[in-house]
Formats: C-alpha cells, structure tokens, sequence
C-alpha cells in the first residue's frame, strides 16, 4: 500500500513538471511574438497636426514690451520685421526655436521612421517667411496645414514628415 502511494506521488509530481514545463513553452512563444512585433513605420495625419497646434504655442525667448511672445505671435512679429525687446531680429529667434523644436519632435534617420520633414511659412501673398527642411524626401508623406489671422494678414503652416 505504501508503494502505491509513493507511485501516485511521483506521479503527481512529474506531471505538475509536465504542466510547469509547458506553460513555460508557451510563455516563451509569446515573448517571442511580442519581441518581434514591427516597429511603427509611418506617421499618422493627428501627429503632424497636434505637432504644428503646439509649437504654435510654445513660448520663445522674445519679448515685446508686454510678454513673452509664442511662436505664433512671433510668426506675425518677424512677417512685420520686427525686433525682441533685447535687440534680436525675430525671424533669427524663430528660425533658432523653431530648428530646434523640429529637431528634438522629429528624429530623422535611415533606421527610424521618420526619414525628414519640411516647414514652410507663407503669408496669403505666397511671401515666405520661413522655410525648414531636414532629412531626405520620400514618396511617403503626412502632412497638415495650418492656417491663422491677424491684422488682416493670412498665415499658412505647411508640415510635411516623410517616412
């Protein structure tokens, strides 16, 4: 009798290292699939919209005599060729802010998924206040336009990120 119960002990046990091992198999499966899942490959249209929204509201070191000017406001500030209150021409602050922030937002590179981008500013009359590009131009391509007023003046941002 009581080698019986040493049998269906031991027999207890070796099926508890079967179940043991084959729930470790099939968790190392899963792992195996979710290592090799792709990485994003593309841009989606909400990213480059919410991207220009807020750059347009980030807060450069350009100051008129009341506050700190937005890249927004700072867009209209270097259209009417106007200088910070430090003495700084406004389109030379814009163009260092907005490298910058294109810079540090978008990553370029032959293994990332963005492979460049481009930032053209124009008023309605098609002047062109400020043009930024980085990177190589694909046939791939999302992009948003932004358009604003002031003083009767009409602003286009156009963004495009090439993937």
């Amino acid at each position: 009798m009581e080698k019986e119960k040493n049998k269906s002990g031991q027999e207890e046990m070796v099926g508890f290292a079967l179940i043991i091992i084959i729930v470790a198999i099939i968790m190392l499966v899963f792992l195996g699939f979710s290592l090799r899942s792709p990485q994003k490959a593309t841009v989606e249209s909400y990213e480059v919209e919410s991207f220009i929204q807020s750059f347009l509201q980030y807060t450069t070191a350009c100051e008129n005599n009341v506050e700190k000017l937005s890249i927004q406001k700072l867009i209209f500030s270097c259209n009417n060729k106007e200088l910070c209150t430090s003495g700084e021409n406004s389109c030379n602050v814009l163009k260092s802010d907005l490298t910058n922030i294109l810079s540090e937002s978008w990553k370029i590179g032959a293994d990332r998924p963005v492979k460049g981008y481009e930032l053209s500013i124009k008023t309605d009359q098609n002047q062109t206040i400020m043009e930024l590009k980085n990177g190589e131009t694909t046939a791939n391509s999302k992009g948003a336009v932004q358009e604003f007023f002031r003083s009767n003046t009409l602003i286009n941002i156009i963004f495009k990120a090439y993937y």
